[in-house]
Parts: structure tokens; C-alpha cells; sequence
């Protein structure tokens, strides 16, 4: 199997594409020299953490903040997702209403639509070279059932107030000159995504938040978190020193069941990727994504993909196993039967590449809430906060999650602290084996009902009982 690596690379060139393609050498920043005192400690040196670290920083340069990472900086998904900068946000619109209001739901997608810009402002602002390319999102349909649901996307969205500049069907013809896969039926296409460096953007953030005073540590295991109460502050007791603090933040998205007390609020989904070689302009004289639009379809299983700066197909899926007990590991970020199918996926869409060589081969956990409902918040008396469950939807989520964490901390009353899913409070998954049971029934049921669709042209019934029973 093809690695793509760069000779002499160390070991964390292998964790992505992304990551074999950053300049210079992947070095380590120092470990946590012994005990500490801060104002702020934030466990977690990914998006969410260094996000909320910069804008903790820019709001109050004397603040003083500790990031802690257990490898380096941009170690998890933050380095190795598929590049999308979107405006999702995984708990439906209808849930949102539902639960809230539509005036509630709405001010969350203006909201996400604007964090899409602003993630490329503030990488502009710092310096990051991260390939941003705000050139949208096309969704395919691709069999009659798929055509039924992304219609059914554009009219409620229409019906919530969406606007045709936010979300508009797109005929066969017109589908096929932006995206030329095979078997296009129509699409949907929303201009609130850009494609991303993943890899440039986390790795720029370290630098960043280190240039404007946050102490950053690598290769420091958080061992347990201990929260505040009456008289006591909060601690984080690492391998290397207990780290006290006013807040806490927890930031460890699909690691956070390697927390203790933690295991069962959120589950580790691996979603495996690959990376084609650069690609002729011949092929994409035909495949189009011309404006370097990310693409999906409307299967249920889902897939991703990005034309990267340099002319290669990035494309991921769903798929992957969860592992009993939440178990994570680098074992599992390679897998020759799903990569296989992953591949299989890709060809499926653009057959000209069938030969077309693949480079890189890459996985990695996301973090998924037992309701499917990403959430941010701080608990005063405690002094813990936290951000995460994007569900694979974090790249501009956890820009957001950043800053509302940071007008949390600083007590400000800023929209951002109003918007829905501020203090949400994640139920907790079930024990295992029933966590081991449910949650692979799940993904083997939405493979299911793709297969269905495929075949019979209808809606799968059991795919919508599912997403009701995953809180949709």
C-alpha cells in the first residue's frame, strides 16, 4: 500500500495527506515542565482548544492561558478530516425549531454561515496559508430516492427561510458541469463551505496562539480532570504536573472517552480517507469542481470529498467499525476492507479513476453525542467547560465553539452565549456490550437501506426510524 511519505519524515507525517504535505519539520514544543497555576487550562490542542485559546487571548492579552496536548498540536481530527469549513451544524433544522423556536434556529445558521468567513478571516489575520477556497458544497443525487430527499432538503429549507442564494436544486445538466460524476440526477449546492488545509490551519493555530502568549504543551497526558467546587479550583492532573486553574476546558472531542469518567460521553467513529495523485487537467476538464467545491451525495452512509489545492482527489466515508469500549488507537486508523470500499465509493463516481494511483491512506476518530447534538458550555460552580460532539462537522463548528467558550469564560453577553446549543447537556450512551451492539447496528442498517434505495428507487423507511431513534 502506497504511503506517500516524505523520506526522512517523522512519524506524524503518516497521520494525513495534510500532514505529509506541511513545510518545514514537525517538531515538538515542550512537555509541561512541573505543577502550574493559570487562569485558564484547556485539555485538548486541537480546533476547539486553540480556538478558544487565540480568542481568550485576543479578548484579554494578560489572561493566563495552558493548551495541553498528549501528542503534538493537531494531532486528532483537527489534522485529518476531509478539509470541509461548512456552515453544518449535525442536530437538524427541524430538531432546532423544535426544541427552541425557529427564531432560536434560524440565529444558529446565520450564525454557522458567517463562522464559514470568519474562520478565513482569522486565518488571513494570523498568517495561515490553509488553501482556503470558498467554492461551496454540491450534493448529488444519484438514484431516484436520493432526488426525493434532496428536493425534500431545498423545500424545507425554503420553508424555514433559507434563500435560493443559500441552498438551490440544481438540474441534471447544470449538476453535471459542477461536478461531472457519473450518474448525476441533480443536486444540491450551498455556497457556505470552503475546502481547507486542515493540517496548514491547525498547525498555523499553535503557532498563533504561542505568538500571543498561551503556553502550549505537547506530549502531556491529561490523566484526570478534577472539578472545582466551594473553596477549590479546578485541576487537571497530568503525567507531568497537576495544572490548576480557575476553568477548565475539556477539547478532546473523539478522545475524550480515554478520559476517566468520560467513557461514555461521546463514542469515537473512525471515518477513513484516502488521496488520489495529482490529477491531469484532462480529468478535470470532465469532473469539474472547478471553484474547488466540496462534494458528497445524498446516501445515507456518508461520503466527502474535496479537490485539493494541488490537483488530487481527497474523499473519505463512513463505514469503519465502532470498536468495543470505545476503544481508540492508531491500529484502527487503517483498514484494508474499508479503505477498499472507500476507493470503490470514489471509482463509483468518477471511473477515470480506476488506475489513478493512491498516495495516501488515513483514518481517524470524530466524536459522536448519544442525541447527535453538538454542544458548548460552562458549568461555574465546577469551573469545567466544554466544547465538542460535532459529529464531523467541526471545522468551523469548533471556530464557533471557540469563541462562545471565551465569552463564557470572560462572562460577556454576546449573541453568541443566546444561541441554542450553549449549556446543552449530552445524555450518556449506553453501557457496554449494548453501546457496541447499537451503534454498529446503526452504521449496518444505513448501509442497508443505501443498498435499498439503489435498488428500488424508494426512501428507506428503516433509514428514517433511524435517524429518529439517533435524535434527528
Amino acid at each position: 500500500m502506497a504511503t506517500g511519505l516524505t523520506p526522512g519524515a517523522g512519524p506524524y507525517r503518516r497521520l494525513s495527506l495534510w500532514w505529509d504535505g506541511l513545510e518545514g519539520p514537525v517538531t515538538y514544543r515542550s512537555s509541561l515542565p512541573g505543577d502550574l497555576d493559570v487562569d485558564v487550562a484547556v485539555v485538548g490542542g486541537g480546533y476547539t482548544g486553540l480556538w478558544t485559546a487565540r480568542s481568550l487571548a485576543l479578548a484579554q492579552p494578560d489572561l493566563r492561558i495552558a493548551v495541553f496536548e498528549r501528542e503534538v498540536a493537531g494531532f486528532g481530527a483537527s489534522g485529518r478530516n476531509g478539509g470541509w469549513c461548512s456552515a453544518l451544524f449535525a442536530a437538524s433544522d427541524e430538531r432546532l425549531r423544535r426544541e427552541h423556536g425557529a427564531p432560536a434556529a434560524t440565529a444558529l445558521r446565520r450564525v454557522m454561515e458567517d463562522t464559514v468567513d470568519e474562520v478565513g478571516r482569522a486565518a488571513e489575520a494570523e498568517g495561515i496559508d490553509c488553501r482556503f477556497a470558498k467554492g461551496g458544497t454540491v450534493v448529488a443525487a444519484r438514484n431516484p430516492a436520493q432526488v426525493i430527499r434532496g428536493r425534500q432538503r431545498v423545500e424545507a429549507a425554503r420553508a424555514h427561510g433559507a434563500a435560493e442564494d443559500d441552498l438551490r436544486w440544481l438540474e441534471a445538466d447544470e449538476a453535471q458541469q459542477v461536478m461531472g460524476a457519473e450518474g448525476v440526477l441533480g443536486a444540491t449546492y450551498t455556497p457556505h463551505c470552503a475546502a481547507i488545509d486542515p493540517a496548514r490551519l491547525v498547525r498555523g493555530l499553535a503557532d498563533a496562539v504561542e505568538r500571543r502568549g498561551v503556553a502550549l504543551y505537547e506530549r502531556t497526558t491529561a490523566l484526570a480532570v478534577e472539578p472545582g467546587g466551594p473553596g477549590r479550583r479546578p485541576v487537571v492532573r497530568t503525567d507531568h504536573g497537576s495544572v490548576r486553574a480557575d476553568v477548565v476546558v475539556r477539547a478532546l472531542e473523539g478522545f475524550t472517552p480515554d478520559l476517566p469518567g468520560e467513557q461514555r460521553t461521546l463514542v469515537p467513529i473512525y471515518s477513513l480517507m484516502l488521496a488520489t495523485e495529482p490529477l491531469p487537467e484532462s480529468f478535470w476538464a470532465e469532473a469539474g469542481l472547478a471553484r474547488r467545491e466540496t462534494f458528497a451525495d445524498y446516501r445515507h452512509l456518508i461520503i466527502y470529498g474535496q479537490r485539493t489545492a494541488d490537483g488530487r482527489l481527497a474523499f473519505g466515508g463512513r463505514g469503519a467499525p465502532y470498536h468495543y469500549g470505545s476503544d481508540i488507537g492508531r491500529r484502527h486508523d487503517l483498514s484494508t476492507r474499508i479503505h477498499r470500499d472507500v476507493h470503490r465509493a470514489l471509482v463509483e463516481l468518477f471511473p477515470a479513476l480506476a488506475e489513478a494511483e493512491i498516495t495516501h491512506r488515513w483514518g481517524g476518530p470524530i466524536g459522536v453525542p448519544r442525541d447527535w447534538y453538538p454542544s458548548v458550555g460552562l458549568d461555574r460552580p465546577t469551573g469545567l467547560a466544554w466544547g465538542g460532539g460535532y459529529v464531523g462537522d467541526g471545522v468551523a463548528t469548533s471556530n464557533l465553539a471557540g469563541r462562545t467558550l471565551a465569552d463564557l469564560i470572560l462572562g460577556r453577553d454576546s449573541e453568541l452565549v443566546a444561541l441554542p446549543w450553549v449549556g446543552h447537556r449530552w445524555p450518556r450512551w449506553e453501557p457496554e456490550p449494548l453501546r457496541w451492539l447499537g451503534v454498529n447496528a446503526a452504521l449496518h442498517a444505513m448501509a442497508l437501506a443505501d443498498r435499498s434505495e439503489t435498488r428500488r428507487g424508494r426512501p428507506s423507511a428503516m433509514a428514517g426510524r433511524m435517524e429518529r431513534l439517533l435524535g434527528g
